[in-house]
Formats: structure tokens, sequence, C-alpha cells
């Protein structure tokens, strides 16, 4: 029997990493992860993997963890954070740290690198600008070695554990439900995106830049998708279209009210113009090929599923 491939992983208690374990763990890899301490998660019952203590800031155990690997998929990023530096030094400089850690001691392993899809305009916010960063520090480690980069642009990400779809589901419960931009968003359910970026780990596909969808990857206007997550969970909201300058001035607001509490705030004029933005669409040409995998999750089934699991949670009414 071969040895199985050896996968190493950051973010692992993320939202992502609580399914992309799983994930690999049942592709056959031996799944190695960086953590803080010893976790436990109720979406790991069962699950075999190794960890090793640390963090991004800790060289030593960069290299322990990947020491030996044939892949190391890097998802550990911040997704709310107090300014601009403190995105960059998690997004950037911690892709750069992981990524010089794999060239210097698993020089032939895959290297993928999870961005977002925000990503493409950078300009639009602090958290985009840093997933750019990060993705131009991975590019920068392998200059010499491009054909082990792959680099992962996910949509929004949802499903079981996920607490930031979770406020377009209370949304979508009320008999009003806030509309906000006119441009359309493209998703994917958390264990089609797992499974993709497993693939990959186990040596599917080449190198390259891709994105991730569901079945429908030119998206969703924020109405398809609000009424969709209406009849998830049994209700038909009317909607009300909020004018820009509201969310603009709503968003910069809360993020100055984070700065004064001290906190980071998941909203703010930034992340307001994300979701004001008029395209977050995939085309064919940014799409992981199918000949890797195929999302089979449709928004309506997934919904319906992540919709049972919050009220089995008791995160929804």
């Amino acid at each position: 029997m071969s040895p199985k491939r050896v996968v190493a992983v950051t973010g692992a208690t993320g939202f992502l990493g609580l399914h992309l374990i799983p994930a690999l763990a049942r592709a056959g890899a031996h799944v190695r992860i960086l953590a803080r301490r010893d976790p436990t998660h109720p979406a790991w019952q069962g699950v075999d993997f190794e960890t090793v203590r640390g963090s991004l800031e800790d060289k030593q155990a960069l290299a322990r963890l990947v020491s030996g690997a044939d892949a190391v998929v890097h998802a550990a990023g911040l997704i709310k954070a107090r300014n601009r530096t403190a995105f960059l030094h998690i997004n950037a400089g911690g892709t750069a740290a992981v990524a010089q850690a794999t060239r210097q001691n698993a020089p032939q392993a895959r290297f993928i690198a999870i961005s977002s899809l925000a990503a493409r305009e950078p300009q639009i916010s602090d958290y985009a600008f840093s997933k750019r960063e990060g993705e131009n520090a991975a590019h920068a480690a392998y200059t010499d070695a491009p054909a082990q980069l792959v680099i992962i642009r996910p949509p929004a990400i949802y499903g079981p554990w996920d607490r930031e779809t979770l406020e377009a589901f209370k949304a979508a419960s009320r008999p009003i439900a806030p509309i906000i931009g006119q441009g359309r968003i493209a998703v994917v359910h958390v264990t089609d995106a797992a499974a993709a970026i497993a693939a990959l780990a186990m040596g599917a596909g080449e190198a390259g830049l891709y994105a991730l969808a569901d079945t429908r990857p030119e998206g969703y206007s924020m109405v398809e998708f609000l009424s969709e997550a209406g009849r998830a969970v049994g209700n038909t909201p009317r909607f009300i279209r909020m004018p820009d300058g509201i969310i603009l001035a709503a968003g910069a607001i809360s993020g100055w009210w984070g700065r004064v509490r001290g906190q980071a705030p998941i909203f703010t004029k930034g992340k307001a113009r994300e979701l004001l933005h008029p395209d977050w669409s995939v085309t064919q040409a940014e799409l992981l090929p199918a000949a890797i995998h195929r999302p089979e999750i449709s928004l309506s089934e997934g919904f319906a599923a992540t919709a049972a699991w919050y009220r089995r949670a008791g995160w929804l009414g």
C-alpha cells in the first residue's frame, strides 16, 4: 500500500477549514493542521488528523507543518480587521510566510492559496486589497516554480457553521427585507468548495488562478438571493431597496464605532462598497475546470439544507 498523500492546512478552524479537513480525510489524505491549541469540533467527529501547535508568526511551527507535505493549503485569513494594516499583516504577510516556509521545507509540494473573488477588485476595500496582495506574495514565492502554485478565488461561501450568511436568513425571515445594490453575486456551498480544494490538494488539475461557483456561476440578483433564503425559512418577504448613500454611510458609521470600541466590525464602508459592486459573477473562463470538480449543490438545495441546519443548531428560530 502506498503512503497517504500528506496535506498541510492553515486556517483549519475557520468556516471553510471545518469542512475542508473532513473532505481531505475522505479523499484519503494524511491531514496535518496548524493550530494554536489542540482543536476539537463537532464537524470533525471520527476524522483523524495531526496537529502542529503554533501560528503564522511561528517560523519553526510552519517548518514542522509543511515538512514532508505533498500539498499545502493556505486557508487562514481575516475577513474583518480594524484597518488595512491589520488585514495585510495576516492576508498578505501570513501568505508570504507560509509560501516561503513551503518553498524552503517542502520544495516539491503543491501550494494552494485560498484567496477571494474580492481580489478581482483590489481598490474596492481594505479586505480586497489585502487578498490581492496575498496572491502577489504567493506569486513572489513561486517565481521559480510557477507550476506548483494554485490560487483559488471563492465567491461568498455558505453552509453549516457559517455565521455571516446567517444574517441573510434572518433578514429573509422578517416581513420586509432590505435589498442592497443592484448587482449579481455568485455563491458556493461549502461542501462543493471543500471538495474542489481537496481535489486540487490530492493532485488534480494544473497550476493557475481559478474561481469557484455553484451550479449558476453567472450569479444571482439580491432579490433572487433573498427570495431563495425566504423560501428556505418558509417566508415570502416584501423587499425594499436601500439607497446606496445610506448603505455607505451606515458602513462608515459602523467602522467608526468599531474603532472607538477597539473592535473589528464586519460591516464597514469597504464592505458596503463590496456589497454595492455590480458584478460578483464568475465567468466560465475563471472557473475551475469541470474535469477537476463540478459543483453539485444548487442555491435552492443548499439554502434549504443550510436553513434546516441553522434551526437544528438553534441559530435560527
